[in-house]
């Protein structure tokens, strides 16, 4: 797919935005530019400025996938260190497994579990495998667009990138479910003790060869990975070193999946019971060979130790957060004001993980305006996004074919824009997280962009059908949700608030409410008379019609422009 420069994508919609602001479509890293136009030097301190809707909606926009009115109501009642709170406060218990969909399908009837039953722990069916990875995609999917108002979710998806694994690789549902619980019991925990359980996890064994590396033929998969995407990082000037790889994969050797059991072991037989030296960029550490049955534990908490001696640790995993929640650019202020006092922060706190989100949400940098509609939304952000903000009506769960049958295309549009749940293109995870320089510019291409239009557009007119029932928004449904919907200017107002991460001018709103609430009359009256009297005989399809079709006409521009992708 071609990519397509920034300025390329804002001319498809005709136009460049129009803001009352400064739109943070420049690279701040430009030491040439104006001051006013170079990155923020604002660091951790707690956020002291205002708190109002915009700065509400940029928080849920960066640790929820898509903004609902009601989260912005829930949230309006409460200050920031409040709201941080909320989100930081995740649920005690797990979400319910995902369930058989797949046995009402003729030639997909599962002997061990009944239709509508949770499958994670039954016994394995090679037959049934790939339904099984579909049926745990639509399942999360679902999780996504049910989300309690916590950053779980999305805090789940940001380890599946970083301890990236592919359930097509994996070939085992259970044992991918047993990883994904993983990644989302532990979210915000203590990360070393999350890279420990990673390093032993069956589904990890299996895909980066863990479970075929004994004494005799090391695998240095893992133990590559381990430090070079997982920890420590691989752009540092001093640099672990080819013989750190062997040596780690030493240490790791003789571990084992049992996939009956959905488990990993230890087998000492097949272990490296030799001492492991490492090179002077980890002080020349000696892990002592073990033969023991805590052979294994003993010598990968020792490897862990050594590894997090590094300092460079929680640079690197705060870099990757930084990214995920605020910008791609790091320039040197950013690194001096906001990543080392993160770091520090992170390391003195025996790396808890829950400390440094806390503090990166709360302070004056995440808040500065610079910080503030300054990314492009992933996939999985636009396709949930758009759900959530429009209120799309799923089907009832008393019923899973048909449920699942919908929460299908929520999983299977954002693979068609570049982001498959549950498979990214490798160990790295998706480029758009990683790659300089354009990092998650790589969303919006000459491919994608149509595609992303086109989903809004289905959704508002056509609509998906499965199972005899419709996914489609109920534009009315939207606009009454809103105080004042017989007044276009404020409907206008709010509608746009909950879209659009960006004020547009006061010209270019005149513009929207003269060319589709008004259909081109002047008069305000024009929309206020309509709503009115549909709000008077709401079953009358005529009435309904008549706002119906201006509403849609107006979603489906403000959901076509560049403002729209980004949050």
């Amino acid at each position: 797919m071609a990519k397509i420069t920034r300025k390329e994508f804002l001319n498809i919609r005709g136009s460049e935005p129009s803001v009352d602001k400064t739109y943070p479509y420049v690279d701040p890293s430009n030491k040439d530019l104006p001051r006013h136009l170079q990155k923020t030097s604002t660091g951790i301190n707690p956020y002291q400025g205002t708190w109002g809707d915009a700065q509400i909606m940029h928080l849920l926009r960066r640790t929820l996938f898509g903004v609902s009115k009601a989260d912005l109501d829930f949230f309006k009642t409460k200050t920031m260190v409040q709201s941080v709170d909320f989100l930081l406060t995740l649920p005690t218990n797990p979400p319910p497994p995902p369930l058989n969909h797949y046995g009402y399908n003729t030639g997909q009837a599962d002997p061990d579990v009944a239709n509508g039953e949770t499958w994670v722990n039954a016994p394995a069916n090679p037959n049934l495998n790939g339904a099984r990875i579909q049926s745990l995609k639509f399942w999360w999917a679902g999780l996504m667009l049910n989300q309690d108002r916590s950053l779980r979710e999305k805090m789940t998806l940001f380890w599946h990138n970083h301890f990236s694994t592919e359930m097509i690789s994996v070939q085992e549902a259970r044992l991918s479910y047993k990883h994904h619980a993983l990644l989302r019991s532990m979210c915000l925990g203590n990360f070393k003790e999350l890279v420990k359980q990673i390093s032993i996890d069956p589904a990890m064994l299996i895909y980066l060869n863990g479970e075929k590396n004994t004494k005799t033929a090391p695998d240095e998969n893992y133990g590559r990975e381990l430090q070079e995407l997982f920890t420590v990082g691989k752009d540092l000037t001093a640099h672990y070193t080819e013989e750190d790889v062997k040596q780690a994969a030493r240490v790791l050797t003789g571990w084992r999946t049992n996939r009956a059991g959905l488990t990993s072991f230890f087998d000492s037989t097949k272990h490296d019971t030799g001492n492991k030296t490492f090179s002077s960029f980890y002080n020349s550490t000696t892990i002592t060979g073990r033969s023991n049955s805590q052979a294994g534990l003993d010598e990968l908490n020792d490897l862990l130790t050594m590894i997090f001696a590094q300092q460079e640790v929680a640079k690197y995993i705060c870099r990757k957060l930084y990214r995920y929640f605020v910008y791609y650019v790091i320039d040197e202020s950013v690194e001096t004001n906001v990543i080392v006092p993160l770091a520090n922060l992170f390391r003195n706190n025996n790396y808890e993980l829950k400390i440094v989100v806390e503090t990166l949400l709360k302070s004056e940098h995440f808040y500065d305006v610079l910080n503030q509609a300054c990314m492009i939304k992933q996939p999985v952000d636009h396709v949930v996004g758009l759900a959530r903000q429009t209120n799309l009506v799923y089907p009832s769960a008393s019923n899973v074919q048909v449920l699942y049958g919908h929460w299908q295309i929520t999983q299977q549009y954002p693979l068609i824009l570049g982001q498959d749940i549950g498979d990214p293109p490798n160990v790295a995870g998706w480029p758009a997280f990683y790659q300089e320089p354009q990092y998650y510019e790589l969303w919006i291409n000459s491919d994608s962009l149509p595609k992303r239009n086109s989903l809004c557009d289905y959704l508002l007119y056509s609509g998906y059908t499965k199972f005899s029932y419709k996914l489609i928004i109920d534009c009315v449904g939207f606009a009454e949700q809103f105080p004042n919907a017989s007044n276009p200017n404020l409907l206008l107002d709010q509608i746009l608030q909950l879209l659009y991460p960006v004020d547009i001018s006061s010209t270019v709103k005149t513009t929207l409410k003269t060319s589709f609430l008004l259909s081109g009359q002047s008069s305000d009256s024009y929309w206020t008379d309509a709503w009115n009297a549909y709000l008077a005989a709401p079953t009358d399809l005529a009435k309904k019609a008549a706002v119906n079709s201006r509403l849609q006409a107006l979603l489906k521009y403000v959901m076509g422009q560049a403002e729209y992708q980004l949050c």
